[in-house]
């Protein structure tokens, strides 16, 4: 919060903000969803334990945003459903997005599961699962709202050419193969 530095500021807000309990998964959750749009947000208290938690997102998370809201942590709860090889593989693996590392592969994240059409796995990582209070922001493609992917550079000027399908309005891109801020 320095007063010469610029800054940027993205919100969400779902169901027009109201909030349900999710008890899908072993810790409950709040929850705020739009499964029209594929999206939703969900706060819960992480046990310090592996364990699921429910998204709320009316099927499967293809990517996975959670901060821990309770220190200084870094956003190093990063999923995406084609940051690997298989999509099984995904689950061992997070991506930093405040930092320049690489793909990590790290069980303690995703305890190397999976998410499924109602719950994600958490580890024991203070990024995602110990005992603190965390947020998680979930995505999954819908046709004509949101699309999640991935490409492969290919060091031309006028770079890949990626279809969407529709216009869009935000886009967040992170390099997975080397290091670097974007």
């Amino acid at each position: 919060n320095d007063a010469s530095d610029t800054y940027v500021a993205w919100s969400w807000k779902a169901n027009g903000g109201s909030t349900s309990t999710n008890n899908d998964g072993a810790i409950q959750s709040t929850v705020q969803a739009n499964t029209a749009a594929g999206f939703s947000i969900v706060t819960y208290t992480g046990s310090g334990s592996a364990s699921t938690v429910g998204h709320g997102l009316g099927g499967v998370p293809e990517v996975m945003i959670i901060k821990n809201r309770s220190g200084g942590h870094s956003w190093a709860g990063f999923y995406h459903h084609r940051m690997a090889v298989t999509a099984a593989a995904s689950a061992t693996d997070y991506l930093s997005l405040d930092g320049t590392s690489t793909l990590v592969d790290d069980s303690t994240i995703w305890n190397d599961t999976a998410p499924t059409s109602t719950v994600f796995t958490v580890g024991t990582a203070s990024n995602t699962g110990s005992s603190a209070n965390f947020i998680g922001y979930f995505f999954r493609s819908i046709t004509g709202y949101s699309r999640c992917g991935s490409y492969l550079g290919n060091s031309q000027n006028d770079g890949s050419f990626i279809y969407l399908g529709f216009r869009p309005t935000w886009v967040l891109i992170k390099t997975a193969s080397s290091s670097g801020d974007n």
